[in-house]
Formats: structure tokens, sequence, C-alpha cells
């Protein structure tokens, strides 16, 4: 079984998915406290260390891996200057958390290395986080291969693009796995999954806010639902928000994938909405889910997503339990790598170690 070390892992969506297809986790780095307690309850057997990872030494890292080998090691560095307030500078020791990153690689030597990032990472400060990644690893000896993807092009129900830089040390270019989903299923790719294939069995929470655990409104009813609850019997992380009676009639205005310009003009012209505002499409993958979860409307139901809901569009399976109040919660959920997509590159990864 191939031993992964996730840095930058937050709740684990990335180490989650390589667990899926047969790799073991052996340690979690992060510096979020409630993040840091969700990895724990989903990855029983990996050790995890709480703190800024500028702060953790060698010597911490290999006393808690304790001699184990590593053959992969994962994670996404944040990128603060990605961020479209405040200057960009490449200076700021946010901007720097990937060169962390590297020296935990030439630490740990693994067969492959996989950092994700934002796409604009790419062209960021004119390439140059970008060209030190690549410069960095290839001097470590890896030959480095990088693509943005489409998660919703893999059976991910939700339109989320990130590009993932990918080393190997075996000298062959690391070879991106092909689509397997577009917008019409044909005779090569199946049909993306929709917001409401994905959400639809889940309780409507229309009118009431939900338990902690709640029943199934409905059986499975397609495929992605089955793979959701797979050694699940019961529904977690499902409370709705608490709206106004006057917020919920202002989100009823707004139809299935249209935004805040379907709204009357002197709703729009007054202080109470956001230009952010979007409702879920029904019948096609949700927009990137982030880290805030207040600017997305229920396809149906007149509130925004629940922790769950979001889970789900990130395809995180129901069994996978989010740990922290509901800010920490959507904020985990926010930043994780889908585990549908980090499956299919762990998939890839493993024909070749």
């Amino acid at each position: 079984m191939p031993n992964v070390v996730d840095l930058f892992c937050g709740c684990g969506g990335l180490s989650y998915g390589f667990e899926q297809e047969g790799f073991k986790t052996i340690l979690g780095i992060d510096h979020d406290k409630a993040a840091i307690e969700t990895f724990k309850l989903n990855h029983k057997d990996a050790k995890t260390i709480l703190g800024d990872i500028r702060e953790v030494s060698n010597q911490q890292i290999l006393d808690i891996l304790d001699g184990s080998s590593v053959d992969v090691v994962i994670g996404g560095p944040p990128c603060q200057g990605l961020s479209l307030s405040g200057p960009r500078r490449l200076e700021d020791p946010r901007n720097q958390l990937y060169l962390s990153f590297i020296r935990i690689v030439s630490l740990l030597n693994p067969k492959y290395v996989l950092i994700e990032n934002v796409p604009g990472m790419v062209s960021l400060f004119k390439g140059k986080i970008k060209d030190e990644i690549l410069k960095s690893l290839e001097e470590l000896g890896y030959t480095v291969n990088f693509q943005i993807l489409k998660a919703s092009e893999y059976g991910v129900p939700q339109h989320r693009r990130r590009v993932f830089f990918i080393g190997t040390k075996n000298g062959e270019k690391f070879e991106f796995p092909l689509p397997t989903h577009k917008e019409q299923e044909d005779l090569i790719f199946k049909k993306m999954v929709s917001t409401y294939d994905a959400l639809h069995d889940l309780p409507l929470l229309e009118n009431e806010l939900g338990e902690p655990i709640q029943e199934y409104a409905l059986p499975i009813q397609n495929s992605y639902q089955e793979l959701m609850r797979h050694n699940s019997n019961s529904v977690l992380n499902h409370i709705a928000a608490n709206h106004s009676d006057k917020v919920k009639e202002t989100i009823k205005l707004v139809p299935p994938g249209k935004n805040y310009k379907a709204l009357p003009e002197e709703l729009r012209n007054s202080r109470n909405f956001n230009v952010a505002w979007t409702r879920f499409p029904d019948h096609a993958p949700s927009p990137t889910i982030d880290t805030g979860h207040r600017h997305h409307f229920h396809y149906y139901a007149n509130r925004v997503p629940t922790v769950r809901e979001c889970a789900r569009l990130q395809s995180f399976p129901d069994r996978f339990e989010f740990i922290g109040n509901k800010t920490e919660q959507f904020r985990q959920v926010g930043n994780a790598v889908p585990p549908v997509l980090a499956q299919t590159l762990a998939k890839k990864i493993l024909e070749k170690l």
C-alpha cells in the first residue's frame, strides 16, 4: 500500500481521494484546528501536525514518520496573492508557502509530487511562482507536467477549474487522465452530473432547519447518489440557514441558474442584495463551491446551501463528517480538492508506481 503525505491538508479531500484508490495517508499538516480535527476523524490511520508549515522543522516531520518511506507528497499551498483584494506582492510571506512544500519534498524524496492551486497561479507575478515551482522540482530530479482540469469533466457536479502540477522521479512526463464527462452524453463520454442529480435525495429543508442527524428524503436515484451514500445510512452536516421571510422572498425571485440580474430593478438598486448572488442551475453542474457559502442559493429551496449540499457538490461522500462551527465547515469544504477528481489522478499515479 503506497504512502501519502498531505501538506496544507485542510480537511483532507485530496488525500481522501487517494485513499479510495488504495493509498495510505500517513501524515497531514495544516494550521487550521477545525480542519485538522475533521482530517483526523476521516483519516483514521494518519498522524497530524497542527501548525504553520513554515515553522514545522524537518526533524519534527522525520520523528513523526518514524522511518516510514513516502511514495507521494501532495498538497495545495495557499497563494494569498491570488485574491483580488489587496496588492499582489511576490515578497508577501504568504505567497512563499510553496517553498515549504519544496523543502519537505526535498526532505522526503517521494516518487511522485502533486501540487494543486487556482488557475490564476500560473500567470501570477508574470508566471514567476509557476516557474519557481517547475525549476525547484526539476532541480530535485523530477520531470514535471501541469494542466488545468475542470472537475465537471471528471464526474464532479461542479464547474471547478484548478491547476495541477505532477512531478515524477521516473523520467517520464505524467500524462493527465482524459475527461470522462461532457455536457451531452455520447458513445465516449458520460453526461456531466447536475446539481439536481447530486442533491435531490437529501431533505429539502424548505420550511425547517433540519436536525444534526437526518434520514434520506428519497431512495437512491442515480449512480452519483449511490457513490455518495456508500457506507452511509443518515445525513450529517445538513442544517439550513435561518433566513428571514424578507430574504426568502428575495431569493424566490431568482430562477435556477440565474443571478441578481433577474431581480426587479428596485431590489437590484437596494443595498439588500449582493452582485455575486446566483441560484444553482438544476440541470447542470454548480458554479465553483468556495469558502463563503452565502452567494449561492439552492436550485429549488429559497435558502443558501447547507454544508452537506456543498460537500456533495465537491464529491465528498456522506460518511465524511465535518467538525467545527458552520463557518469553519464551509471553509473546509470550499478549500478542498474534490475527492472524486483526486481519486482519478491517484489512479493514474498508481499505474506507474
